[in-house]
């Protein structure tokens, strides 16, 4: 036993390990304050278009929220297993964890925890990243000088560059491929949004199935990952093998509920195109409030109708409290004003 019982002097004492991602935690909370921000205004929307207009926010928030939020998810592929296996380098002590291998767009995660927590003193709970986008060889050697458990060691030396399983390459470019399509399935959610809200709902409808399309072809890209032969990873007396997961899974339900509204969307616009317009509050016209401005009757102050003929009666001035008249359009006819000449008798 040594003094820093049974931690080698030349690891690093405090360590952080991975726990959640940042950029994940932000997509949440962006969305969720739009979320409540639309939901605030619910109540100043009068009739039965309220339903309708909370349903369609709710729906477009969740579809836009899950489609950012898969590029930054780890857990589109998993691998998980018990296993009794050696602790760390240099050393025969034997713990008994649970060691977990979960794949994202942007990396993979390892974990590893004891079962119990606890053991030789120390607490065996990892979670550890590594992302495609640097230097897997730097991470990689990084995770020796930390002295990272031998099963996080293990598998991450899998997805080196050198290593003969040759699985960056495929599970890197899979990933960027996956990531790039779900951004321009985002940008086909926004202008199906922004199609939404104006009198072509038609074309909104086919914008939803093309974010639906684009998602199906980032799951696409993603399965590519199985096309090469899969490398074992030897945990003690285990193997773990890689199965699509929860990522995987929503992004093809978010993909079908797409589809789903698109097609709706085409077919109802197709079959009855007025009244879908009104539901969507777009392209309603304005010509019978116009033709209502002027109605066919008026009252107006008799005090002003002086010199104004109605049907023949000339309105004079009373001198008295001004009175209210009834007119119709027919009946006013306004007479030319005559010219008030005086004669300047000469001196």
């Amino acid at each position: 036993m040594t003094f820093y019982d049974d931690i080698y002097p030349f690891y690093p004492l405090q360590r952080t390990s991975f726990i959640f991602s940042t950029s994940l935690l932000t997509v949440i909370l962006v969305f969720v304050v739009l979320a409540v921000g639309f939901l605030l205004i619910v109540p100043g929307i009068r009739g039965k278009s309220r339903i309708l207009w909370t349903g369609r926010i709710l729906f477009s928030l969740f579809i836009g929220a899950v489609i950012v939020a898969l590029n930054f998810t780890s857990d589109w592929a998993e691998a998980s297993l018990k296993a009794n296996t050696t602790y760390k380098s240099f050393s025969n002590a034997v713990v008994n964890a649970e060691v977990g291998l979960h794949v994202g767009l942007y990396g993979i995660n390892i974990t590893l925890r004891g079962d119990p927590v606890v053991q030789f003193n120390e607490t065996i709970d990892y979670n550890e990243m590594f992302v495609w986008s640097g230097n897997i060889d730097e991470e990689y050697a990084d995770a020796l000088d930390k002295g990272l458990p031998n099963p996080i060691l293990y598998i991450a030396e899998k997805f080196t560059l050198n290593s003969p399983c040759g699985l960056i390459y495929q599970y890197r470019y899979s990933g960027r491929y996956a990531s790039a399509t779900l951004w321009t399935a985002f940008c086909c959610w926004l202008l199906a949004n922004i199609l939404f809200s104006m009198p072509v709902i038609l074309y909104a409808g086919c914008m939803m199935a093309t974010t639906a399309a684009f998602i199906f072809f980032s799951l696409a890209s993603f399965s590519t990952i199985y096309n090469l032969p899969q490398c074992t990873f030897a945990i003690g007396a285990e193997s773990l093998e890689t199965n699509f997961s929860t990522s995987f899974w929503l992004a093809l339900a978010t993909g079908l509920l797409c589809a789903l509204i698109g097609v709706v969307v085409i077919l109802l616009d197709w079959l009855f195109p007025e009244k879908m317009r009104e539901a969507f509050s777009v392209g309603v016209d304005s010509d019978d409030d116009d033709d209502n401005i002027y109605s066919e009757e008026g009252y107006l102050n008799a005090g002003f109708l002086e010199g104004v003929t109605l049907d023949g009666v000339m309105v004079r001035g009373t001198g008295k409290q001004p009175q209210i008249a009834t007119l119709t359009p027919e009946e006013i006819h306004i007479q030319p004003a005559q010219p008030n000449i005086k004669t300047l008798e000469k001196t």
